[in-house]
């Protein structure tokens, strides 16, 4: 059964309806589920879907041309392959397809440029020349990101300008990924989500008739299963030297965030080898570089500032308790694996894909106008704070803190500030009043707004507040799991 994407498959349906030749590049990291969506919206209409292969461009010619030759078009009838691309992408409009767009999908599409560069010359040329005045549709798709972005599209390139449409697919968020457990407690939702993240492909190993409990056994830590060898196999795809990614993606996933923490912590001796490791590692969408939602161009064109965090909430799981568990799991222990090294840490594990959460509830909440005010940006808050302290001279010192969301108007005269608590017991009085002394200075300047999350409701001192104070927005998991639904 295939679920969500409505976003995409409204873009390409929008195309597809659009007047005059549609030139279009979907591109997204491998697993997010590319060629899924793709043969979604072909569902019900005439086209041709090719996947390319790593192969020789003279096999890549021939295969296409068989693929292309099974379609009622004049060529069909004097030969078994075309001589040549140019004739092959040129017999696209001669499919019988009527007054309906002539629709191709070529998927992998970087695989059939690698043995010939000049492809997309060739289809630049055509496209000039007479597709894109054509009732046609090229849909383009690819998971090298690198060379979609750096190659195919960037300025100087053949198909620089020509595209009509381009989309880059991510991870699903929270409310389309949980569709895959709707049987689940609010609880495990949000657990699930912590380990799976927004990857079709991982989402679709679990069993939403089992539970979560032994869905990780049995699809993540069980020797065989498709997960089990997932992150090796796709460093394998898209990296040389794994064992330097696998120290760097593992001290990132154990909680060091800082460019010279992870140089120490992976063994690597130069903070700028480490920093092109890590550039890497976004490109592929597995990590990124975060920064305070208040800084400026200066700072993030600082390559020592910034933390970094895994955006792949599996690779995370994987790293914080499969790959130090790696020699027992290898060995069966699965049980005994999950019961002393997963189960324990795993609810404060899913605290921070918690956060992520509650900000994609918040960007919910405007989508509807139902804030306080519209934000500009959003994003988590990393600075310092007066805190009270008997041993320093003063009775204060400085301390670094953070805001787990912290959303700005566009004038900056309105503040919206965010605490998360995914814990056993209720977001408590102190706990708010701890989190509205932060940010004092900018308060004389601004108004400000507040909206708790818990899991497991509040104290009944911060519902009295709430209910007094039209400032105070208390939101429990059930509101935020099942916002969707109301």
């Amino acid at each position: 059964m295939f679920i969500g994407r409505e976003a995409e498959l409204a873009f390409l349906e929008s195309k597809y309806q659009a007047a005059g030749g549609q030139l279009i590049v979907l591109y997204g990291r491998r697993r997010v589920g590319k060629t899924e969506t793709l043969k979604k919206f072909c569902e019900g209409k005439p086209h041709v879907f090719y996947a390319c292969r790593e192969c020789t461009d003279g096999i890549q010619l021939k295969s296409f041309s068989e693929k292309l030759l099974q379609e009622d078009i004049p060529a069909r009838r004097y030969l078994d392959r075309f001589p040549d691309w140019d004739r092959a992408f040129r017999a696209m409009l001669d499919l019988p397809y009527g007054d309906k767009k002539k629709l191709l999908v070529i998927d992998e599409f970087p695989y059939m440029c690698k043995d010939n560069p000049s492809i997309p010359s060739i289809i630049q040329n055509l496209w000039d020349e007479v597709l894109k005045d054509s009732n046609v549709m090229l849909i383009l798709c690819g998971s090298a990101m690198s060379f979609i972005e750096k190659e195919l599209l960037a300025e100087k390139n053949p198909l620089y300008g020509r595209a009509t449409g381009i989309y880059k697919m991510n991870a699903m968020g929270f409310y389309e990924a949980v569709k895959f457990f709707p049987d689940y407690s609010d609880r495990d939702k949000v657990i699930a989500y912590s380990v799976l993240g927004g990857i079709p492909h991982y989402l679709k190993q679990f069993d939403p008739k089992l539970t979560l409990a032994e869905n990780i056994k049995r699809n993540i830590l069980t020797k065989g299963c498709a997960l089990y060898s997932e992150v090796d196999f796709l460093l394998r795809q898209e990296l040389r030297e794994t064992p330097i990614y696998n120290s760097i993606i593992e001290a990132v996933a154990l909680g060091n965030t800082r460019l010279n923490d992870i140089s120490q912590k992976s063994l690597v001796d130069d903070t700028s080898k480490t920093s092109v490791y890590l550039r890497n590692l976004i490109e592929l969408g597995i990590v990124e570089r975060e920064f305070s939602v208040d800084a400026g161009a200066k700072e993030k064109s600082n390559t020592s500032r910034g933390i970094y965090r895994l955006t792949d909430n599996f690779f995370r799981f994987w790293y914080a308790f499969a790959f130090v568990n790696y020699s027992d799991l290898e060995a069966g222990d699965v049980d005994g694996v999950y019961k002393y090294a997963v189960e324990p840490a795993l609810h404060e594990y899913a605290s921070f894909a918690f956060e992520d959460v509650c900000r994609e509830y918040v960007r919910e909440l405007q989508k509807r106008n139902e804030l306080s005010f519209r934000f500009a940006k959003m994003g988590r808050w990393m600075g310092k704070t007066t805190v009270k302290d008997p041993a320093s001279p003063n009775g204060l010192r400085t301390a670094e803190t953070e805001i787990d969301i912290l959303a700005v108007s566009r004038e900056k005269d309105k503040y919206l500030v965010g605490e998360c608590k995914f814990k056993n017991g209720p977001f408590t009085y102190a706990e708010y009043l701890e989190t509205a002394a932060k940010l004092s200075a900018y308060k004389e300047n601004a108004d400000f707004f507040y909206m708790l999350f818990s899991e497991n409701g509040f104290e009944e001192a911060l519902i009295n507040e709430a209910n007094n104070n039209d400032r105070v927005r208390l939101c429990p998991l059930s509101e935020i799991v099942q916002m969707e639904t109301l």
